[in-house]
């Protein structure tokens, strides 16, 4: 039996170009596989391959395995997970590593349990036992108010990594690698779903994950109107809008802009918290921001504990002072 050896990360991309997660992936993927001592490999499925190999290459990788097959156009749990399984068995990693995002969480555990192994989900750091040269994955839990260290001791190791938990890697154009195409192996047969239509939603301005400032309200808003006052905010600061849940249960923000547990993950550099009592579930989606400002009327909030900067009192007081303000520092 061929010896398991190397870190293999599985490479998502969009419009034919490398995701964001996948290039935080290949960040994590090339320190791991030097503290092995072994090689980064990226893996590639898709109908049409285009540049990702050579854009992984040049983000870190030392060999890129590409599968491609016409089924393989849009995102089906069945062929994917096949498809994805069988590059496993052949290349044979140590570790594998997919973001985890909606594609990565599904895809991740389906292809783990075919390969009779676990996959360690949403980790925020990752590292090498020193004295087992096993994977250690750390991840919230609790509804993110703890931190537990996670490690399996069948091969080949699988975690997906939460987006913003590492750097993106760093591009060199000149880096030279290994491109091997591999046989998808599968068929119609494995098609057990028809997508009949696709509908795109257009996002104005920032990605929120994308954002550098997120200017996010929470119940205490009481309106979709009142979002509109959080909006200005957040275009004078080149920022996004973000919302806790009742916002988005309630219909005053799509549903899209939900942050926390159960909505997106992100880690601006400043977070701006409006009127939101600061919930674990909530709090879990922004664990990696660098600078959180709480403004809220009620100097007891949960928020204010993890908060680096506060200011109490009543938002609707608050928001226009401040947009005047940063207006006067922008003109």
């Amino acid at each position: 039996m061929a010896e398991y050896k190397d870190v293999l990360v599985y490479a998502e991309s969009t419009n034919g170009k490398l995701s964001v997660i996948t290039k935080e992936l290949m960040h994590i993927g090339r320190k791991l596989a030097d503290d092995l001592g072994e090689n980064l490999a990226a893996l590639v499925v898709s109908d049409i391959i285009g540049q990702q190999p050579q854009e992984a290459i040049s983000y870190g990788a030392d060999r890129v395995f590409t599968a491609s097959d016409l089924l393989l156009k849009d995102y089906q749990t069945d062929v994917f997970t096949v498809a994805v399984n069988n590059a496993v068995q052949e290349v044979k990693p140590r570790i594998v590593l997919t973001g985890q995002t909606a594609i990565g969480r599904d895809l991740a555990p389906r292809f783990a349990f075919r390969l009779k192994t676990a996959s360690i989900m949403d980790c925020v750091s990752l590292e090498i036992d020193k004295d087992t040269k096993r994977l250690l994955g750390t991840r919230p839990v609790y509804g993110g108010n703890a931190l537990a260290v996670f490690s399996s001791e069948i091969t080949p190791q699988v975690a997906t990594v939460r987006a913003k938990a590492f750097p993106a890697a760093q591009q060199d154009s000149s880096r030279k690698g290994e491109v091997i195409s591999i046989d998808a192996g599968i068929d119609a047969s494995f098609v057990r779903m028809k997508i009949l239509e696709k509908i795109v939603k257009e996002v104005e301005g920032l990605k929120l994950e994308d954002a550098a400032i997120v200017v996010s309200g929470g119940r205490g808003i009481g309106s979709a109107e009142g979002f509109k006052q959080l909006g200005e905010l957040a275009v004078l600061l080149n920022g996004a809008v973000g919302a806790s849940r009742p916002p988005c249960d309630n219909g005053w923000v799509p549903e899209m802009l939900q942050i926390g547990i159960t909505g997106k993950i992100i880690a601006p550099d400043i977070y701006f918290a409006i009127a939101l009592s600061g919930s674990s579930q909530h709090l879990s989606g922004v664990s990696g921001a660098k600078n959180i400002v709480a403004i809220n009327k009620d100097p007891e909030a949960n928020i204010f504990k993890v908060a680096d900067y506060g200011v109490v009192g009543d938002w609707k007081k608050v928001i226009p002072a401040l947009n005047n303000k940063v207006r006067e520092l922008v003109s």
